[in-house]
């Protein structure tokens, strides 16, 4: 466990001053738009009717994909979940786990149950932690309502 804490505070710390500051006084959605790597998650938020429960109080922990996440995806679907409203908050609240869950909280195979109402399955091999089968790559982003942990794809509920 100790190698684990220590790896994701190195990745914390490498994953660049933006998002490596206390941000204790800016909500979720807020930390989002300030560190520059989640515009398309910011811009899903937005079309899916999702800042002001993400600016609420909270707290909530958000597994964030970056935009590379949803670079990765196949060609259109960005696009065709922008313009699916419903489809697009199931994806997003998927990423949402009420409460907010530091990386010390996490343990290996523990299940969490999303926003969304479906499980997501936490596994941790040294100092690689995923969540389903995205990498955590940043954690323990502090917000005023809770917290960010970045990974490196989009996450999909079981349909």
């Amino acid at each position: 466990m100790r190698k684990f804490l220590i790896a994701l505070a190195a990745t914390t710390a490498l994953s660049g001053p933006a998002l490596a500051d206390a941000h204790g006084g800016m909500t979720i959605v807020e930390t989002a738009v300030e560190a520059g790597t989640f515009t398309t998650l910011v811009a899903a938020v937005e079309a899916a009717g999702l800042v002001e429960t993400l600016s609420g109080e909270g707290p909530f922990t958000v597994f964030a994909p970056t935009d590379e996440a949803f670079a990765a995806l196949p060609e259109g679907t960005v696009e065709g979940l922008l313009a699916d409203p419903e489809a697009l908050a199931a994806i997003l609240t998927y990423h949402v786990v009420p409460g907010a869950v530091m990386s010390g909280d996490l343990s290996d195979g523990m299940m969490a149950t999303t926003v969304n109402g479906a499980d997501i399955t936490i596994s941790i091999d040294g100092g690689t932690v995923m969540v389903n089968d995205a990498t955590v790559v940043a954690a323990d982003i502090e917000a005023s309502n809770g917290v960010i942990h970045v990974i490196d794809s989009v996450i999909l509920p079981p349909m």
